[in-house]
């Protein structure tokens, strides 16, 4: 027969047990640091290649996302598309274009392309050369869900 004190304990237990794995899931919260360029892996994919620098919660973020495309010529990386997170491009090198409030715009070394939440946004690189951009997306306690 089962007791309330054993009842009591195994409640007790199974408390104790979803709080380790709550705080077992949670990623350590990056603080300041440092990223050299040429101790990051630059993984080659069919569009061109990508190095990523770090995917972290951080003291004020959610999450806090870079990477770095090199995209040849006539490539998209992926097909237009939203996601809830808000997202920042810079370009470093190449002539892309980029859909942003359903136009494309076409822009080379130095802009910034910010993708808004849940908004449609797409890239290409339009130019000779590979496309090199310094993506970072950061997410927040008020990111929304993801649209239908």
């Amino acid at each position: 027969m089962i007791t309330r004190r054993d009842l009591f304990v195994a409640l007790i237990a199974a408390a104790a047990t979803a709080g380790v794995f709550a705080l077992a899931d949670k990623a350590p919260v990056m603080g300041s640091a440092v990223f050299d360029w040429n101790s990051v892996a630059d993984k080659p994919n069919s569009v061109g290649s990508v190095r990523s620098f770090f995917q972290r919660p951080t003291a004020t973020l959610d999450q806090l996302e870079l990477h770095v495309t090199t995209l040849n010529p006539g490539q998209s990386p992926h097909a237009p598309h939203r996601h809830p997170n808000e997202e920042l491009i810079i370009i470093q090198k190449g002539t892309v274009e980029t859909l942003s409030n359903g136009e494309w715009k076409r822009v080379g070394p130095g802009s910034v392309i910010f993708n808004g939440s849940n908004q449609l946004h797409g890239l290409r690189n339009v130019g000779t050369e590979p496309a090199v951009y310094h993506v970072i997306n950061f997410k927040t306690a008020a990111t929304p869900a993801p649209l239908p």
